[in-house]
């Protein structure tokens, strides 16, 4: 006799049936909560936001702003016109979605037939290989070595006649490093489709976006949550060839991105040197905070490009450690993988973040 969870699941696709969710980070109201504080004396580490946010124009713009009855141009024309000076590149070439999110999900539904491969290179960002189940593509996954590079030949040898699209993350997350070009070029010239995802172009202050126009099997991703404080908002752009830009326009929802993104987008682009300077601050921390894990003798800092860095932890596992700093109101990342389980990514914060950091780390209990 069949069950009406039986008959419930039939219903239901086998690829998301069957799927892995994704496992996104703590909340910190519910950790507030928990501990029965604040949740403005959390701090958030977890989840490589900018810790100084918005600039101040942005809220003056929201506030100012008149037309949010009305939908936003479908077109996105005005958007790309005021993104097209930032990015350097012509806004033919530019697609704006709800963040990176929604640009992978996108790509893979333009391009993926059921059975085309994917490649990619762990660890790296979980939203790849949680978007390519959806699509039935079987993941190739090619681990990097002991640094956390990859390695070109490695890479080379995973792509066949199945593979389709590629991720890189530049500099890739959770382990701050960025590709090399000679990797890029290499995989560039098999033909498969590479997916260069620089979420982090700010802090490690390059972007190949302008080789979009010489590679018709290159897409960048960039994003405004990062560097610009917008995470909230969720503004994410893609540099696509001329080949793909026109499928994509195909898939997109009519109004994907909202009217409140868009203007926080151009204030922020109208208030660069004051993001700018945030920047700065928070690649100085990065190397104050570098400095301070690495006197700490469990602990190995990994180098980052990024406002991040993974730490590897000795005598406490990533879990335990990870559970420990949110006993004491603090957030991080920790992935449960057998590569990263000794492992935390922390965010850089403000500077009075890192010394509470540091004050728990030297007393986190150990074997």
């Amino acid at each position: 006799m069949t069950t009406s969870a039986q008959r419930s699941r039939s219903l239901i696709r086998d690829a998301v049936a069957s799927m892995t969710p994704y496992s996104p980070p703590e909340d910190p109201d519910r950790l507030a909560k928990r501990l029965g504080i604040p949740v403005s004396q959390v701090i958030k580490l977890d989840a490589n936001e900018n810790p100084y946010g918005a600039s101040p124009k942005v809220g003056h713009a929201l506030a100012e702003f008149s037309k949010y009855h009305i939908y936003p141009d479908p077109d996105q024309e005005h958007a790309r016109e005021v993104l097209s000076g930032y990015v350097g590149v012509d806004p033919q070439y530019l697609f704006l979605g709800n963040g990176s999110d929604e640009l992978i999900d996108l790509l893979m539904r333009a391009v993926l037939n059921p059975g085309d491969e994917v490649v990619d290179f762990s660890p790296t960002f979980g939203v790849y290989a949680f978007v390519a189940q959806q699509y039935m593509a079987p993941l190739i996954d090619v681990p990097r070595d002991e640094r956390f590079d990859i390695d070109p030949d490695a890479a080379l040898r995973a792509i066949t006649p199945k593979t389709k699209i590629t991720f890189i993350a530049s500099p890739n997350n959770p382990t701050g490093n960025p590709a090399s070009r000679e990797l890029l070029d290499r995989i560039l010239d098999t033909g498969v489709l590479v997916v260069l995802d620089e979420a982090y172009a700010e802090f490690y202050g390059q972007s190949l976006a302008p080789m979009v126009a010489e590679r018709d099997n290159l897409v960048l991703l960039r994003t405004f949550s990062k560097w610009a404080g917008l995470a909230g908002l969720r503004l994410g752009y893609a540099v696509l060839p001329s080949n793909i830009s026109p499928h994509m326009w195909k898939l997109k929802a009519p109004f994907n991105i909202n009217q409140a993104a868009v203007v926080a987008m151009e204030a922020s682009l109208n208030d660069r040197a004051w993001l700018q300077e945030n920047v700065v601050k928070i690649q100085a921390e990065q190397k104050r905070m570098t400095k301070l894990l690495s006197e700490i003798d469990y602990l190995t800092p990994y180098p980052s490009a990024a406002n991040f860095m993974l730490v590897h932890a000795d005598g406490i596992s990533g879990a335990d450690l990870t559970q420990y700093l949110a006993d004491n109101g603090i957030l991080v990342r920790f992935y449960n993988s057998a590569r990263l389980r000794e492992f935390v990514r922390i965010s850089v914060g403000k500077p009075e973040q890192t010394d509470r950091l540091i004050e728990v780390l030297r007393s986190a209990p150990r074997t």
